[in-house]
């Protein structure tokens, strides 16, 4: 046999197999969210979702009586939040977000869910604990809410002037954290951006002053 003949005998390199571009995604929903006072929140009815948060902490964020509240720049109307499921922690998303804060939830129930302060939705988004009872890390992205424009009374509900993004996946309990400080700010009753001047800065660390 000659040369050419080994070569055709010889076992060939494997070629790697390339396995398409996966995802841990689970599920996602997207709808209009009714708030009030500046806010909607984040709970489970059968118990708290984890120790108190407050307001002056991230500015975006806070935990009241063990309710996650996501503060808004209008007073009154209707937000667009999408809600992302994940398997494991997903990168965060680059869609022009101007606030981006994680913040760690317990499910005592498996029923973690956005919810309106006084309002139901029209239309519910997915269930954020999809794996039952237990904690779930939630990242939360804003952009809008720095630039507030209260509708007038008979226009409320027909404009949206600010988007959210809620990614969730099983974790752990960990400190909150502030990924994308962009405004360092919060927002007044009124609607006007202003310093976030409580306990903790804005990257969440205890201010020494």
């Amino acid at each position: 046999m000659g040369p050419a003949d080994d070569r055709a005998a010889s076992p060939q390199p494997r070629q790697p197999v390339i396995d398409p571009p996966c995802t841990s995604e689970v599920g996602r929903g997207r709808g209009g969210v009714p708030v009030q006072y500046h806010q909607f929140d984040i709970s489970d009815e059968d118990g708290p979702t984890g120790p108190d948060v407050p307001r002056g902490h991230n500015g975006l964020v806070r935990v009241v009586d063990g309710v996650i509240v996501v503060m808004t720049g209008i007073h009154t109307g209707d937000v667009d939040v999408t809600v992302t499921l994940h398997r494991a922690e997903p990168a965060p998303d680059d869609g022009g977000w101007q606030d981006i804060v994680e913040i760690s939830a317990h499910a005592a129930s498996g029923e973690l869910m956005v919810r309106g302060m006084m309002d139901d939705l029209t239309e519910e988004l997915p269930v954020l604990s999809f794996d039952g009872p237990g904690t779930y890390r939630l990242r939360v992205h804003a952009r809008g809410r720095h630039t507030p424009t209260d509708p007038a009374p008979d226009q409320v509900g027909d404009q949206v002037t600010e988007w959210y993004l809620v990614q969730v996946w099983p974790a752990p309990a960990h400190d909150v954290a502030v990924l994308r400080p962009t405004t360092h700010s919060t927002v007044t009753t009124t609607g006007t951006p202003t310093s976030a001047n409580g306990p903790y800065s804005a990257a969440g660390i205890p201010s020494s002053g």
